[in-house]
């Protein structure tokens, strides 16, 4: 596999064009710059990125339609996955606003849900994520997932850590947007930093839901 050299401008211009001509056809013609500066870099990042988080993979382009209303076959972003566990782990975006990264847990089984609760609910655990939760906010982190509106009903709801407990899945990420860096193999580096940032979060949940 080649190197990381960045995320050439191409890349965000080929999503441009395709919010505007997501077809089959626009796509065949396109199809050379979406291999060479979008899916190559994302793989070659990944691979150089495995040692330390683990192999990932590149989300396919193609969207699922079956049962959606929006027919449009193309994803306008590439997605990129490290995984920790079921559904978690660190996360990487490309698209025509440019990079986004995140980490933490989107998909969840019940099982899941119920486990997060009770490591929330138990003093240490839970404590724990608190403090994870605002120090990634403090670096500009936005932390969301699948909620309730109110607290789960075997819960208290002037427990401690309720608002938290409203939270089925929880990830954490920040936008990055077109710095000059990003067409650069600096990228990586960046992506590395965000990540070990990240690395907590990820961490706590594969030990206490994965």
């Amino acid at each position: 596999m080649s190197s990381f050299e960045g995320f050439p401008a191409d890349g965000l211009a080929f999503y441009a064009g395709l919010e505007d001509n997501n077809n089959r056809e626009w796509w065949l013609e396109h199809k050379d710059v979406y291999e060479r500066a979008v899916r190559g870099p994302m793989l070659a990042l990944l691979d150089e990125l495995s040692d330390e988080f683990g192999e990932g993979k590149a989300f396919r382009p193609n969207r699922d339609i079956r049962f959606s209303k929006d027919k449009s076959p193309y994803k306008t972003s590439q997605g990129g996955f490290a995984a920790t566990g079921e559904g978690m782990g660190y996360y990487l975006h490309l698209d025509a606003t440019g990079l986004l990264v995140g980490g933490g847990y989107h998909s969840h089984t019940p099982a899941q849900t119920g486990k997060f609760r009770a490591a929330v609910d138990a003093n240490s655990p839970g404590e724990e994520l608190v403090r994870i939760v605002a120090e990634l906010r403090d670096k500009g982190y936005v932390v969301e997932g699948e909620r309730l509106k109110t607290v789960p009903r075997e819960f208290a709801p002037d427990h401690p850590r309720s608002e938290l407990l409203k939270y089925k899945s929880l990830t954490a990420g920040r936008a990055l947007g077109i710095p000059g860096w990003l067409s650069t193999p600096e990228a990586r580096d960046r992506v590395r930093d965000c990540w070990n940032e990240l690395r907590p979060l990820v961490e706590w949940l594969t030990e206490h839901v994965g």
